[in-house]
């Protein structure tokens, strides 16, 4: 059951007079999530869907009582050399099972895709061609998948789209895993990481707690835990059960809550909405997916906490910090480390001219954007991000160090906080509807 706020809604506003032939019909009142923009601009393959996906799994008893608790008891039973092997098994089964439920035969199917990584893995040495095919067979892969109707659809502009992949769909994690491959490939190139057994990196790929909400996990890390002996059990248990109830509650108490709000944008209800409920909503998103996505990876830190291994943080606060950079450095974390070593550093990272930095800032927030969605309104919400950034840096060229005068500090923290709002309703709408929220919004 919903809780829907009390909302005061212009009926005879001036604008939503003009427009209010052009939209579509509602049933039995219910908002509608699919408009006429849609059709101009579409969101594509969004981040939402991966929340969705979150919820299919992460709040269902199978994950708890068939694949998480029998595969975290057993992990720690069996000899040193069987764990890796329980958590093959274990994964295996766990993304055949969901990828069934979600999109299935074809779904399940798609772990072949894991098995063929893992076979040329082996051919991975430093400084090898063959990590260049792996680097981008993993490209091809989340390109084809994700982003192949949307780019065909930009090449058809104003068209039909000739070659669109009419039953495409997403195999399950993979924004996560096939960055995890990308990583694995890179790294062995460069000789950062080593290339373990066949069983351990199967692990690796395969570890389902960090599977569909990250956080993404780094080879080097995640190796020596592995082969660690798996002692403190009771310290373990106690510290995962606590963080994924943490989770849950993240989830349930206030992400789900909020769903009351941001269920209104769409463009029935942004016609019709007073100015200031606007607000409201668009404030409302933003603590959502922060209690959303934070949540569950509350629940993906405390899973994996249960077999003794601790993955990366994800979220430390982000909301509290005083400026973008800091921003960033809290917020999806194990993204923001990915793609400052596999995109900002190989591009030149700050060591060339200062206009390359801005737009090397620039790139690297697009394509944290397009790794969201595929969607013109992600890539739009990736640039916002990169303007800010850079604007920052900019700032701090001429101004210097923050101030740590306490006004000040509240000040920026306030602004922060207002400018990463002032970004999600590219994020959570499709571009026509986005313009329409910003146009009401100043405009009424």
């Amino acid at each position: 059951m919903h809780l829907t706020p009390p909302c005061v809604l212009r009926r005879n506003a001036p604008f939503s007079r003009r427009v209010q032939a052009h939209l579509p019909p509602r049933d039995d009142g219910l908002c509608q999530t699919k408009t006429w923009s849609e059709h101009l601009f579409p969101a594509g393959d969004g981040f939402e869907s991966l929340l969705r996906v979150n919820s299919l799994i992460f709040n269902t008893f199978a994950y708890y009582l068939v694949f998480l608790l029998p595969a975290a008891t057993l992990y720690r039973l069996v000899p040193a050399s069987l764990r890796a092997w329980v958590i093959v098994v274990f994964g295996s089964a766990f993304f055949l099972y969901f990828s069934y439920t979600m999109a299935g035969i074809w779904g399940a199917l798609c772990l072949l895709i894991f098995l063929w990584e893992s076979i040329i893995s082996r051919l991975y040495r430093p400084r090898s061609r063959w990590c260049i095919v792996g680097i981008l067979q993993s490209v091809i892969l989340l390109g084809i998948f994700k982003y192949w109707n949307f780019f065909t659809g930009l090449a058809f502009f104003g068209r039909t789209n000739l070659i669109r992949w009419q039953g495409a769909f997403l195999p399950l994690g993979i924004s996560f895993f096939t960055f995890e491959f990308y990583h694995y490939a890179w790294d062995r190139k460069a000789n950062k990481t080593e290339a373990g057994t066949l069983g351990e990196y199967l692990a690796f790929i395969l570890f389902f707690p960090t599977m569909v909400a990250g956080p993404i996990k780094r080879y080097q890390d995640f190796l020596p835990k592995l082969r660690k002996e798996p002692t403190a059990w009771n310290l373990d248990w106690e510290r995962g059960i606590t963080r994924i109830l943490i989770g849950l509650v993240k989830k349930f108490a206030v992400a789900d809550l909020l769903t009351s709000w941001t269920d209104h944008l769409n463009v029935h209800d942004i016609l019709i909405a007073d100015r200031r409920v606007l607000i409201l909503w668009g404030f409302a998103y933003g603590v959502k997916i922060y209690a959303d996505f934070s949540g569950y990876s509350d629940i993906a830190i405390g899973s994996a906490r249960l077999f003794g291994i601790r993955v990366p943080e994800n979220f430390d606060w982000p909301y509290g910090r005083r400026n973008i950079q800091r921003f960033w450095q809290s917020w999806h974390i194990s993204l923001t480390r990915w793609l400052i070593d596999y995109v900002y550093i190989p591009l030149g990272g700050s060591r060339v001219s200062t206009p390359r930095i801005y737009l090397n800032i620039i790139v690297v927030m697009l394509v944290s954007g397009l790794w969201h969605g595929a969607g013109i309104n992600f890539i739009v919400w990736g640039l916002w991000h990169g303007l800010l950034l850079a604007g920052h840096r900019l700032w701090r060229r001429f101004r210097g160090d923050p101030s740590s005068n306490p006004v000040a500090v509240f000040s920026s923290r306030l602004l922060t906080f207002v400018l990463v709002n002032a970004g999600w309703p590219f994020f959570c709408m499709d571009m026509n509807t986005a313009t329409l929220f910003y146009r009401r919004l100043l405009f009424g």
